[in-house]
């Protein structure tokens, strides 16, 4: 797990009783879910290596990336600082007997139990919001740095400082005086309290300037090749649930966010960022 107890975040009893409460395995299978997961995926697909490429998932919740990853051919290490989320990658892995994941283990972002330049690619799905100290976050990408080849490739998740304003103008959340002292804080600094036990309004985090991300990319010793939005203009449709069972409605929607994916106007617009950076190869 993760050591200290003193800040919000991982390690902290906020941060556990939050995903105590929150299924975090059904978040990507309702709402704007369903839109975050085709996309996260279209997008790994066009830029991961080839399988059999081996790649280690840090934060990775319930298991859901890891395990479509596995099934496409990689060797896909789980790792994630929830104890009832290990328990449900693990779960998933046995559901899927011919493609397994090649190990599931409780651990830290910023201490990987892998070593040097040991695998091709790693994914930071959550490790960059949970950790809301730069300094956490700087040693989460050295460390993911460290376990990948020269040239191996780190795809890191962000959410837009942005999120919760438009959460709260397009789901009512702003009729709340709690929210909007919520919102002013986050677009103030970007660091995201929850003083209510209201999980909608999530847990402690870190919200990302866009501008900022490429800075601490770098900083960690990475080569930044690109910044997409996952949802972008996506996840502020109403009731997206009932065109995505349009499959004609769905793969529009899908076309016409990819041809604005690379518009950097837009790109705060979306509720979550995904940063696509390089190891030198030196």
């Amino acid at each position: 797990m993760y050591k200290s107890e003193k800040k919000p975040g991982p390690g902290s009893r906020e941060f556990s009783d939050y995903y105590e409460m929150f299924e975090e395995k059904d978040r990507l299978f309702f709402g704007s879910g369903p839109l975050e997961l085709a996309r996260t995926k279209e997008i790994l697909d066009r830029h991961l290596p080839q399988p059999p490429a081996v790649i280690v998932d840090v934060g990775g919740g319930s298991g859901v990336y890891s395990c479509w990853l596995s099934e496409k051919g990689y060797e896909v290490h789980f790792i994630d600082p929830v104890e009832k989320h290990v328990e449900q990658a693990k779960k998933a892995s046995r559901v899927q007997p011919d493609h397994p994941l090649a190990s599931v283990a409780l651990g830290d972002a910023r201490k990987l139990d892998h070593p040097a330049a040991s695998v091709d690619a790693v994914l930071l799905f959550g490790p960059l919001y949970h950790l809301t100290e730069k300094k956490d976050r700087i040693d989460a990408l050295k460390e993911a740095s460290r376990v990948t080849r020269m040239g191996g490739q780190i795809f890191a998740a962000f959410i837009s400082r942005f999120a919760s304003l438009l959460d709260g103008l397009f789901r009512g959340f702003l009729d709340d005086p709690v929210f909007v002292s919520i919102v002013e804080q986050d677009l103030q600094d970007g660091q995201h309290r929850n003083p209510t036990k209201n999980p909608d309004y999530f847990t402690s985090a870190f919200f990302h300037h866009p501008k900022d991300i490429a800075t601490e990319i770098e900083e960690s010793g990475l080569i930044m090749e690109k910044l997409l939005p996952v949802e972008s203009l996506g996840g502020l449709l109403p009731r997206i649930e009932t065109g995505w069972q349009n499959p004609q409605r769905r793969n529009r929607l899908l076309r016409f966010l990819r041809r604005v994916e690379n518009e950097p106007s837009l790109i705060g617009i979306s509720a979550h960022l995904l940063g696509i950076a390089r190891k030198p190869e030196r």
